[in-house]
């Protein structure tokens, strides 16, 4: 069962409708996740700060001690990579995410960052309505503008007949509905138009966000000759028929379904993720980095 993505109403003028927006499409790309190729193990990446690193400062044997509380203060510190340089091998901590900020690059090598605070003064306010601006024919919007579709089905039965005049009205004329609306933390530009059986919302791109074509290529002057326009539409008029959505298949994706079933019996058997990351586990490795930095002490003090 489908669920709804945002709740709301519909408004024209003095009519409110109750609605709830559902997702229109759903991709089945075929994604994939990288694995040890011996052990058949997912594997994972870790946070870790971009660039050089400082050099590690000499430590005495006192300094050393006197670090250890605060590493073991951390109740589950991540295994540290390991960074090649110049012939010595040297830990590179993971970054905490309460270390973690969002950053813009405002111009090469200046980063300025924010907070979540002044992202969230920023953000616009949340209402659950989509009030209607305006209505345009259909044809005057570039599809090059539609983002994302979404079903509009009425909340309930006594939206059923002001969402159907809507509907009537907007098929007649041959017209859609511009407005706004605040899902989530942002608000979108968008167009509600009748679609089979019921209406639809477009989310749209801002114009700023379209491309210039001639950014990309320049048409030229001179028009194609008559009789090679002829031919072409004669071909097009040969090739012509109704769209049928059916007929147009992602044969590549199924091409890969099919290799990966017939690849089964070979699969890696995963081992089960509560038996590789259970607290005894972590522990165990705790205690094997502590010893071996124990042996490493007693070895310079040797």
């Amino acid at each position: 069962m489908a669920q709804a993505v945002w709740t709301g109403a519909l408004s024209f003028g003095l009519v409110n409708i109750p609605v709830k927006l559902y997702s229109a499409t759903a991709p089945k790309n075929v994604g994939f996740h990288q694995y040890d190729a011996q052990t058949g193990r997912r594997i994972r990446y870790r946070r870790v700060a971009a660039g050089a690193a400082p050099e590690p400062a000499a430590r005495s044997e006192e300094g050393n001690r006197n670090e250890r509380p605060a590493e073991r203060a951390d109740p589950a510190p991540a295994i540290p990579a390991r960074i090649e340089r110049a012939g010595e091998s040297r830990a590179v901590p993971e970054v905490q995410w309460n270390d973690v900020v969002k950053g813009f690059e405002v111009e090469p090598g200046k980063v300025v960052t924010i907070t979540s605070e002044e992202l969230g003064s920023l953000a616009p306010e949340r209402t659950r309505e989509l009030e209607v601006e305006q209505f345009v024919p259909l044809a005057e919007i570039d599809p090059v503008y539609y983002d994302k579709s979404y079903y509009i089905a009425p909340m309930n039965a006594g939206a059923e007949r002001p969402y159907r005049l809507l509907y009537r009205a907007m098929q007649t004329g041959a017209v859609v509905a511009v407005g706004r609306f605040v899902m989530r933390t942002r608000e979108y530009l968008a167009v509600v138009r009748p679609a089979k059986d019921l209406l639809m919302l477009e989310t749209l791109f801002y114009a700023d966000e379209v491309r210039n074509p001639k950014e990309i290529w320049r048409p030229p002057v001179e028009e194609p000759p008559r009789r090679e326009l002829q031919v072409a539409q004669q071909f097009i008029e040969a090739l012509a028929g109704s769209w049928d959505p059916d007929r147009h298949r992602d044969e590549h994706r199924e091409r890969l379904l099919d290799l990966l079933r017939a690849k089964a019996g070979d699969a890696h058997i995963v081992p089960a993720p509560e038996a590789e990351e259970t607290a005894p586990a972590v522990i165990d490795l705790i205690e094997a980095l502590k010893a071996s930095v124990e042996a490493a002490r007693q070895a310079r003090a040797g």
